[in-house]
């Protein structure tokens, strides 16, 4: 049987959206100097977003304010993406690798919500 986990580092999708995060800087470091206050800055403040939200949620006591965190968190998950989308379309940057962790991110934060909205707390 799988232990509850402590703290929100503990959840398997807050791994993987902090790795997107990771990722996300690492490939945006080669975007050209004049989009650092556009988008590198809208990517990053959207993807840092997904594992922000993940972890205020964590602590939440009530099925309705963790589902908000998580909303939102879907919310910037797809934000992400289309910056991503856009990052490729301007030739900036070869996405692939972002946009299949955004995807598993995403199947995750799913599972979890539901998992969340049919457990007995």
């Amino acid at each position: 049987m799988k232990r509850p986990a402590k703290s929100f580092q503990d959840l398997q999708v807050w791994q993987k959206a902090h790795q997107l995060v990771l990722d996300v800087y690492q490939m945006s470091k080669g975007f050209p100097s004049y989009e650092i206050y556009g988008l590198t800055s809208q990517l990053r403040r959207a993807a840092v977003s997904i594992p922000a939200n993940i972890a205020e949620g964590f602590r939440k006591r009530g099925k309705a304010d963790k589902a908000r965190f998580l909303n939102i968190a879907q919310g910037s998950l797809e934000e992400v993406r289309y910056y991503l989308i856009l990052s490729k379309d301007l030739s900036y940057a070869d996405v692939s690798a972002q946009l299949t962790l955004a995807e598993e991110v995403s199947k995750m934060l799913d599972a979890y919500c539901k998992a969340i909205q049919h457990s007995q707390f």
